[in-house]
């Protein structure tokens, strides 16, 4: 009998009961899986009869708890079946998280399941983006990191040369540096050629969306003890549209780089924390428990990461220091709980002002050494640095006197306060391009990620749900229970993601652009509220967060936690239900719950995706470029921003920016008069327009009217447009070359009108053009023509040859 409820005693009355029946060892297998699917159960739970129950009973194998039943040691049953020693367990003083992961076959079956979900939702967008021996990225700024990369490329002599990241140029050095080092990096890993590059710019966001989607579900697991949170998780980041869209193949960007070094912060910090506080929940001694904390290794690993990802990511993003906002608020949250529960906020932190140290100093590094970003960049992670020790000053004086934490929170309020006039009073110059950053940030007009995620146009509500999906509202429920009790107990991890969701909340309230950010800690919670609806049906055992550890009983001399993590034995892990009923049931609950991104995934990622009227427009482009020698610069296109950085990038490779079309293509579209912009167009190498269904009204008789609906022909009695010529024609995309033209000269009766007709084919459909011009009173007249072809004057005929147009040549027609 195992009357000292030992696990050693539980084992050796296993083997004894298995030796003593022929079905002992299927009783015990249904016994631990009754017990892995409940707290406590009844006589009723399991399928035999009341002699074997009573002498499982009377053997010490199972035990009463709280009027129910109970296996004893879930540890001793396993290893009396296995016949193996009883594994041992840290002590009760020292127990923390055992290991960085740890999960089962069927937990690792469902997290490949759940990563294949990743990769399958940022893939609905294939062949929008792979057409034929192109890659077509979707959106606009991806061919600005196209570009960068390929620059790099070109100027490296391998992954090995340190030269090519030494020496950026100065506008990929100054706003997003990192993001391009990662991009050329993995670009020469492949080999550094054509294949390579897009290669890159298509995979790469998928991949390190998967790489998150691991973060992730390591992040739920230490949070949350549950594997089935984990999975869950990394499905709603999966099935998240807005994170799905910035991370779709083809969309090379900084987003992705990132939000992976924003999930690694994030398991690095709750790692931290948790470890701290199970340490304490099972240790009498606070300083027992803080000291076990310090010596582990992996305490100083996860140090490590976080000083890596607080040092990187600041140089990924031009809006960097947005990233170490919610770090501040955490640790200064952090400081005030860890008083409040009477731990030293100087030795409970220490990892992390080690980790915010190594993030300063690298960040300063990257800034000094290689030029990286400008100085505020470094400067502001220095200042979270030095806030953080002040603020820990401030805690060890505040347990000290034993005053209101209340006093010490409105006091860092205070510091925070005090460092940014600091900052404006010893460097103005710093603050003022902080305070351009926070205008290009915030208040930046004609751009769809700046309206904000609750938009009164969406009627509030319909934003989340077109971004997020239902999700969002069952996150946002876990979210203000997170906040409650980590306001009332000592639950930093649960701190650690309120705070990060809170701000980033707040930032996607005023710009929907942060939306995506918001995904990674709501992900965690909307995981931890999709089992817990789950388990509020009575289709799932509840969460051990969500049971309290209150109600956790003890077993084998420290907590029954059921954590994975902490080398526990009772961790929930993924269960088919066997009932039909409850299957279907949980299947409508998830399609319920995740359904409606299934389709939201899709729309969004074809609205970002290019038409394939508008790439077949730039292939027109390219194609007319090559067959008149047209090179950069004066190869220009010339079209809606939103679209410019496409257009050359196919044409001529020069994708940098799209500040020019920004400035001026407004103002040529809603004019009307195309040919009066052919000297500007001249002088600035403009060697293209295309004209699309752009949003915006236009009056009419617009250049937008004359070219993209009349095909410059001059249907409405307007004069037709001389130096603009038709190459790619379809709905709702029109290119033209723009052209000198080629000008007829002739004769005719002083004060009549002359007029020159061709009809010619682009794309398929036939375009009549026709221009006229008053004869002179010396009888001379000139028409210029954008198109080689044959042309009728009046009753004569004309051949106009491609040279005439492109090099605005005179052609002489006699008149008969």
């Amino acid at each position: 009998m195992a009357d000292d409820g030992t696990p050693e005693a539980v084992a050796d009355a296993t083997a004894s009961f298995r030796e003593d029946h022929d079905d002992g060892e299927g009783v015990l297998e249904t016994v631990l899986t009754v017990d892995a699917d409940h707290e406590t159960w009844t006589f009723d739970d399991v399928p035999f009869d009341s002699g074997t129950f009573g002498e499982l009973v009377s053997r010490g194998i199972v035990t009463k708890a709280d009027g129910e039943y109970r296996v004893a040691s879930r540890r001793g049953v396993r290893a009396g079946l296995e016949g193996k020693p009883v594994p041992k367990r840290e002590s009760k003083s020292t127990a923390g998280i055992s290991s960085p992961i740890a999960f089962d076959g069927r937990a690792a079956a469902g997290l490949i399941g759940a990563l294949a979900l990743v990769v399958a939702m940022r893939t609905t967008a294939f062949r929008s983006v792979f057409r034929g021996d192109y890659v077509v990225s979707p959106a606009n700024d991806p061919y600005y990191y196209r570009y960068w990369m390929e620059e790099l490329v070109s100027r490296s002599d391998g992954v090995t040369d340190p030269a090519v990241v030494a020496n950026l140029p100065e506008r990929a050095a100054e706003r997003r540096p990192m993001s391009h080092a990662t991009n050329w990096f993995v670009a020469e890993l492949l080999g550094g050629d054509q294949w390579a590059t897009e290669i890159v710019a298509a995979w790469l966001p998928v991949v390190a969306a998967v790489l998150l989607g691991v973060v992730v579900y390591w992040l739920a697991i230490v949070v949350t003890d549950d594997v089935r949170v984990g999975i869950a998780s990394v499905a709603i980041l999966a099935l998240t549209p807005v994170h799905a869209v910035y991370t779709g193949v083809g969309f090379l960007e900084h987003r992705p780089h990132q939000y992976f070094w924003l999930g690694l912060t994030l398991l690095a910090l709750a790692w931290l924390a948790v470890d701290l506080r199970k340490r304490c929940e099972r240790s009498r001694m606070a300083e027992t428990a803080i000291r076990g904390h310090l010596r582990s290794p992996w305490t100083w690993t996860s140090t490590a990461v976080l000083g890596i990802a607080l040092g990187v990511s600041p140089h990924t993003w031009g809006g960097s220091i947005l990233l170490l906002a919610p770090v501040a608020a955490y640790f200064g949250l952090k400081v005030a709980i860890d008083v409040r529960a009477g731990l030293s906020p100087a030795r409970a932190n220490l990892p992390v002002l080690v980790g915010l140290g190594i993030g300063g100093a690298l960040c300063t590094s990257l800034h000094v050494g290689l030029g990286w970003h400008q100085t505020f960049t470094p400067l502001v992670s220095l200042l979270v640095v030095g806030g953080a020790v002040v603020v820990t000053g401030f805690g060890w004086v505040w347990r000290r006197l034993e005053r209101p934490i209340w006093e010490l929170l409105g006091l860092e309020i205070v510091v925070v306060g005090l460092g940014l006039v600091g900052l404006w009073y010893v460097q103005p110059a710093v603050w003022m391009r902080i305070q351009t950053r926070i205008g290009n940030l915030f208040f930046r007009d004609g751009v769809a990620e700046s309206t904000s995620l609750f938009a009164l146009e969406n009627a509030v509500v319909f934003g989340p749900l077109a971004q997020f999906g239902l999700g969002f509202y069952l996150a946002v429920l876990v979210l203000c229970w997170s906040s409650w009790i980590a306001a009332r107990r000592y639950e930093p991890g649960w701190l650690l993601l309120s705070v990060y969701a809170v701000f980033w909340l707040a930032m996607a309230t005023l710009q929907g652009r942060f939306a995506a950010q918001l995904a990674i800690p709501l992900s965690i919670l909307g995981g931890l509220g999709l089992v817990w609806l789950l388990a509020w049906l009575d289709l799932a055992t509840a969460p051990e967060v969500i049971r309290g550890r209150a109600k956790r009983g003890q077993e084998d001399g420290t907590s029954t936690d059921r954590a994975v993590v902490d080398g526990g034995d009772r961790s929930p892990s993924i269960r088919v239900p066997r009932n039909p009923k409850v299957f279907v049931a949980v299947v409508w609950i998830l399609l319920l719950i995740c359904g409606m991104s299934l389709f939201f995934v899709p729309t969004m990622q074809s609205q970002a995706a290019h038409t394939e009227t508008q790439f077949d427009a730039a292939m027109a482009i390219d194609e007319h470029a090559t067959t008149t020698d047209r090179e950069h610069p004066e190869n220009y296109v010339l079209s809606w921003w939103g679209d410019n950085r496409m257009y050359n990038y196919f044409v001529s490779g020069e994708s940098d920016s799209y500040v020019f079309a920004e400035n001026q293509f407004g103002e040529f579209r809603s004019g009307d008069d195309p040919d009066g912009w052919y000297e500007f167009f001249e002088e600035h190498d403009v060697g293209y327009v295309v004209m699309s269904d752009v949003d915006g009204q236009v009056p009419d008789s617009s250049t937008q009217e004359r070219l993209h609906s009349e095909l410059g022909s001059g249907d409405d009695g307007e004069k037709s447009p001389s130096h603009y010529q038709a190459i790619y024609v379809s709905d709702d995309v029109t290119a033209f070359a723009v052209v000198p033209g080629a000008t007829i000269e002739t004769t005719g009766e002083p004060g009549t009108v002359v007029t020159a007709t061709t009809e010619t084919t682009v794309s398929g459909e036939t375009v009549r053009y026709e221009r006229s011009e008053f004869v002179d009173e010396d009888g001379s007249v000139e028409i210029t023509v954008p198109y080689a072809n044959e042309y009728t004057v009046d009753d004569q005929s004309v051949d106009i040859s491609p040279a005439a147009v492109e090099h605005g040549e005179t052609v002489t027609l006699e008149r008969a």
